[in-house]
Order: C-alpha cells, then sequence, then structure tokens
C-alpha cells in the first residue's frame, strides 16, 4: 500500500441507541432512555474470568446489526462502541464478515469489556484464527476473504437474577482495504509506548506559543500537554508504567481538552497520586488483561465514552482529512510507527505510538501533543507534514480516535463515508 492514498477504500458506519434499535435483531434488549439495555433474559451461561479464574452465572441478551456493505473486499475491520456496566455486568463484542448480503465468516469475539475490575477484567480474546480470518488484539483481519460487508453482535451480561444491566449507547465499525496490519505484523500499530531514545527539547520545533495560537492560515487546538514519562517509574501495573501508557495519556488530554475528564474523586484511589492521578485511572481504565497493555484501540474509546463525550475509532486517507477535524474544532488521537530520523522532531523508535494531533501551521505541518516527552513543556512538537503523514499511514492505515461532545458538529464527510 502507498504511505498516503488519497482514493483508499474506507468505510466507518455507526449505530445510536436507542434510536437505531430497530434495524438490528433485538434478543431480549429493548430501547432505555440512554440506550439499549435488557428487557427479559434470553439465555444464560457461566463464565470463568481468566484472570481471576472466578466463575459466575450471568443473565444474557443481545443485539445484532443488519449486514453493513462497504462496497469493497475489506481486509480489516475495526470496531469500537461505548456503554456502561455497573457492578456485576460486562459485554461481549463479536464480528464476522458478509459477502452479497450474507454471512460469509464465524463470528469471531473482538473483547469482553467492562468499565471496572469487579467483574470480569477486560480483555480481548487470543488464539483465534481460521482459513478466512484471524483477530490481532482490537482488528478483524481478513486478506483474501472476499469479504464485502461485516455484522456486528454485542452480547449483554449481568450477574444472573441482578435487577441493574449493561446499557449500549453506541456500536460500529470501520473497514478498510490495503491496510499494512492486515499484511505485516498485526501488533506494531498497538505497542504504544515501545520507543527508544528520549528525545530532547533541543529537536522540538516550537509551533506556536503556549496560549494555543498560530499565524493565520494555520489553526492549533489549545489541548493540553501531558508527558507518559513523567510517570516513568512510578505505578507499574497495567502495562509496566508511564512508557507504554501514550493511548490512556491521549485520552485524558482530549478529554480534559473537552472539559469532560474524570472528577478527582473517581481517581483518589491512586495512591501516591504521582505527577498526574488522572493518567494513571485512564491506563487502568483502558488496560487490556489478554494484550497485557493500555493500547487496546477499541477499549480506550470506550473508556473515553464514560465521560458524556461521543467516541468512535476510524481510519483517515491522509492529512487533507485530518486537517477538516481540526478546521472543527476537534483534535485526533493517531497512531504512527516510525524510526529515529524517519520524522525529524521525533527523535526515537516506536513500533506503534499514539499522538494527539492538535492542529496544523499555515505551512500545514501537523501539530502534535506527544505524550512521549521528558516533561510537559517539551510535549507540543511541530513536525514535517510528509514523513509524519506517511508514518501514521504506513505505520496503522491511518487510524484516528475521534473524541467530541454530541453538540460539536463532525466535519461533512467525503462521499465513500470513513466517519
Amino acid at each position: 500500500m502507498p504511505a498516503v492514498d488519497p482514493a483508499r477504500d474506507i468505510v466507518h458506519r455507526r449505530f445510536h441507541f436507542p434510536a437505531d434499535l430497530g434495524l438490528g435483531e433485538a434478543d431480549g434488549v429493548v430501547a432505555g432512555p440512554d440506550g439499549v439495555v435488557f428487557s427479559a433474559p434470553a439465555g444464560r451461561c457461566d463464565h470463568t474470568d481468566p484472570q481471576s479464574g472466578f466463575t459466575a452465572g450471568y443473565d444474557l441478551a443481545s443485539w445484532t446489526s443488519p449486514v453493513v456493505p462497504v462496497g469493497f473486499d475489506a481486509d480489516e475491520i475495526v470496531p469500537s462502541w461505548t456503554a456502561d456496566t455497573p457492578a456485576g455486568c460486562w459485554l461481549r463484542v463479536e464480528l464476522r464478515g458478509c459477502a452479497a448480503g450474507e454471512p460469509a465468516t464465524a463470528w469471531y469475539d473482538l473483547g469482553h469489556w467492562a468499565a471496572d475490575e469487579t467483574t470480569v477484567h477486560r480483555s480481548s480474546v487470543p488464539g483465534q484464527a481460521d482459513d478466512d480470518a484471524r483477530v490481532a488484539v482490537d482488528t478483524l483481519c481478513l486478506p483474501g476473504a472476499g469479504v464485502t460487508g461485516w455484522q456486528v453482535r454485542v452480547t449483554l451480561c449481568r450477574r444472573a437474577g441482578q435487577a441493574a444491566g449493561p446499557v449500549l449507547r453506541t456500536v460500529g465499525a470501520v473497514a478498510s482495504a490495503g491496510s499494512p496490519v492486515a499484511s505485516g505484523d498485526a501488533a506494531a500499530p498497538k505497542a504504544g509506548g515501545e520507543v527508544g531514545q528520549v528525545p530532547g527539547t533541543d529537536a522540538v520545533a516550537a509551533a506556536c506559543g503556549p496560549d494555543g495560537t498560530t499565524a493565520p492560515g494555520g489553526r492549533v487546538l489549545d489541548v493540553p500537554r501531558y508527558s507518559q514519562r513523567l510517570h516513568a517509574g512510578g505505578e507499574t501495573r497495567w502495562g509496566g508504567g508511564g512508557d507504554s501508557w501514550c493511548s490512556p495519556t491521549c485520552v485524558s488530554m482530549v478529554l480534559d481538552f473537552w472539559g469532560a475528564g474524570p472528577t478527582p474523586d473517581r481517581y483518589a484511589w491512586v495512591a501516591p497520586p504521582g505527577h498526574r492521578p488522572v493518567v494513571v485511572h485512564a491506563a487502568r481504565h483502558c488496560y487490556d488483561h489478554a494484550y497485557a497493555g493500555a493500547g487496546n484501540w477499541a477499549f480506550n474509546i470506550a473508556y473515553a465514552g464514560r465521560h458524556g463525550v461521543d467516541a468512535f475509532v476510524t481510519r483517515l486517507r491522509g492529512l487533507a482529512e485530518a486537517e477538516r477535524f481540526v478546521a472543527a474544532g476537534i483534535p485526533l488521537i493517531v497512531s504512527a510507527a516510525f524510526t529515529r530520523g524517519q520524522v525529524p522532531g521525533l527523535d526515537y523508535d516506536t513500533r506503534g505510538h499514539l499522538i494527539v494531533l492538535a492542529g496544523f501551521t499555515a505551512d500545514g505541518d501537523p501539530v502534535l501533543n506527544d505524550p512521549y516527552a521528558p516533561d510537559d513543556e517539551a510535549v507540543r512538537r511541530t513536525v514535517p507534514r510528509v514523513p509524519f503523514e506517511a508514518a501514521w499511514q504506513g505505520g496503522s492505515g491511518g487510524i484516528a480516535y475521534v473524541v467530541r461532545p454530541e453538540s460539536v458538529p463532525l466535519p461533512t464527510p467525503p462521499a465513500q463515508a470513513n466517519w
């Protein structure tokens, strides 16, 4: 795949609840005021949490989407969702590929998700591969399967006999062709924080002042600057500590940009509090216990969605599409991979790193909040447009987290809608 392909096939589709409940098959669920909720159990199962070994019985209900045609042979599908799970509850999210409007693959398990660890430990499900597809943590890879559509099934699970149940607000997926993940190292885009030498402040080119302003013709959003590396050597649970917390650090920056971050009582459990306890809180609540990292794309979106914002994962075809989000006042979180020297100003190696795209200079160069910095002040960097775009597109196929309040309109999507 060329590093940047403005004609690349990418289609994103989401379902919003309760409005879209009737578009799919409801089995034991109904429309609640805020989303899909239990009506009466449609089944029951015993589930053993592989992390704790604890077994419990759960009532089950589910919603299955209609077949979503994409109009091309997809080689990757990445789901994302927003939901709430009270104590005793969790979700199972599954995908399958379709062709000619009919199922063409088995169902694949893309995650067991809960808001905390009191019931189950949220985790991806390793070891899923057959002749049609394989699961790479948070991504369904289907190269050569002839899949031209998809379905998603979300199973709501609550402790047997319990009244309170999960609330599913949104679920969707982005399907794409020509992805580097399908043909290469599946772990590469999600190895967040696996980086080499810490960049020095002399490698950073200033794009704008601390007030977030820039020259006429560019726009830089005043996203707060949080360094993940200030957490190195502190809390080491949930992926080894600050060196691997690029994704939850970025999500924390963007939530706080919108004034939507968790209140201090939510992260008062962090002890000692350290530099910025909200980042430790985010890392814990994004952590994938099977993958053993905090960079699961869907889990980061689900964490963001618990804070009153709309959130989803998509792929963009290049920085020209990203500029439309910045022009609309929406910062993005993007996943890139590069070696030292490939992107001037980012002088380290990474197999996959999440960075906030905060804006653009008047000349069109990206202005980043890079959490892999020695301190908060050094988080803001400007990098050359062409090599950064190649590192983003070639590293993750243009993955982007979109996190914003519903009251902030998305830019108008292109004809082949990828948001």
